[in-house]
């Protein structure tokens, strides 16, 4: 009996296009995971710098919108159990070249968050820069912003691609640019335990706004809900795509060895043996399509990093977990996609075949 390698050796040219379209597929939905998990990634450690207890105002839809006073940071502070109440208004806005740059006006403590490269902490009328967006815009000493000039005051780097392609000023100067006091305050408590009494104190002093652990914040946050759901859905599609290759190639192959599965039914194979052959030969491909996908998405996604068009705004890692999630997907669209053509081959009369010459 020819052996699952001998007969992929043996279908050369379809083998090919049955490992190309499994290739693709794998590919796909590895960037589609690592990109929309890079995305959420980088926004929780931002948020997760300074904070166990994020405040934004009630009801909105994104942070972007959100705006609280930051005249209440001092009654915060003073609450038992608070080690540190930082500022932050997240904004966005060209600044040429560039058609849209992340800003983030953050208050004065914030500022020993950022590894400073080069330069000092901006005063009023200044603004650091990420060392992405820094060297994207070839070293500038000035940028103007909406069109107000600000002076380059210090370079940081950062393992968050917004903040390292981002621009980074007083609280004081982003409210101006953006009209708001604030977007968030991130907490920093010195006993974690006493977290839910903090949660309805503050929620009783700003009544306009919203208390929550930054762990539960990220959990029901509706942007990250919305980038996964796209994800899951493309997913499925690169998904099904793949299967929907893997029964067209595989049927074509089924229908070329006809003889031979004849041959095989006639001196007893049984139906079950001639369905984990094909099978095999599947999963086998499958196995060296996942490797092939995972080095080329690995290499797409450091190309992406350091591609200047993205800013460091698009960043992905292929986790152990997505490693295995991946392939428990790969082997599943293979098996799925090859069963249909093998039962089929399975069914195959070998007398009917024999008799016509195995046409």
């Amino acid at each position: 009996m020819i052996t699952p390698l001998k007969a992929l050796r043996k279908n050369r040219f379809k083998t090919a296009l049955i490992f190309m379209s499994m290739s693709v597929s794998i590919s796909a939905i590895f960037l589609i995971s690592a990109i929309s998990g890079g995305v959420v990634s980088m926004y929780s450690a931002m948020l997760k710098t300074d904070g166990d207890i994020i405040v934004t105002q009630k009801g909105i839809a994104d942070t972007f919108f959100s705006d609280i006073n930051r005249s209440q940071m001092g009654s915060i502070a003073k609450m038992e159990g608070v080690k540190e109440v930082t500022a932050l208004i997240f904004g966005a806005a060209p600044v040429d070249p560039l058609p849209i740059v992340g800003i983030y006006g953050v208050s004065e403590n914030r500022f020993k968050s950022y590894a400073l490269t080069q330069g000092s902490s901006p005063q009023m009328g200044e603004v650091m820069l990420g060392s992405k967006i820094y060297e994207t815009l070839k070293h500038p000493k000035t940028i103007l912003i909406s069109k107000k000039k600000f002076v380059v005051s210090g370079v940081f780097k950062s393992k968050i691609g917004f903040e390292d392609g981002g621009v980074v000023m007083n609280v004081e100067d982003g409210g101006a640019l953006f009209h708001k006091s604030a977007s968030i305050f991130l907490i920093t408590l010195s006993d974690l335990g006493k977290s839910d009494s903090l949660i309805k104190k503050i929620n009783t002093l700003l009544p306009e706004g919203e208390a929550k652990t930054t762990d539960s914040f990220i959990d029901s946050y509706n942007q990250f809900k919305i980038i996964k759901t796209s994800s899951d859905v493309i997913g499925a599609m690169a998904f099904l795509m793949g299967i929907l290759g893997i029964v067209s190639m595989m049927s074509m192959v089924v229908n070329d060895r006809k003889g031979e599965f004849g041959i095989m039914r006639s001196i007893g194979l049984s139906s079950r043996t001639i369905i984990f052959k094909l099978l095999s030969e599947t999963l086998i491909i499958a196995v060296l399509a996942f490797a092939v996908a995972w080095g080329v998405s690995q290499g797409v996604l450091e190309l992406i990093e350091h591609a200047d068009k993205f800013q460091g705004y698009i960043n992905g890692e292929i986790t152990f977990t997505l490693l295995c999630n991946v392939f428990i997907v790969s082997v599943t669209m293979a098996l799925l996609g090859t069963l249909l053509p093998a039962i089929y081959a399975a069914r195959i009369d070998p007398m009917s075949l024999i008799q016509r010459g195995g046409a």
